[in-house]
């Protein structure tokens, strides 16, 4: 699965991870993300997040 940036912070979501901080499931794909999944570090949203 490909892994996403967040173009503000830095931080990668990799959907074999998930995050567990945001109850998101080991195995989520980023298209599949909750609607109101932000980014853990700066609290972002998912359009700020670019392929890596």
């Amino acid at each position: 699965m490909k892994k996403y940036v967040c173009s503000i912070c830095g931080y990668v979501y990799d959907p074999e991870k998930g995050e567990p901080s945001k109850g998101v499931q080991p195995g989520t794909p980023f298209d599949a993300l909750p609607e109101e999944f932000d980014c853990p570090v700066c609290s972002a949203d998912t359009s700020a997040f670019e392929e890596a």
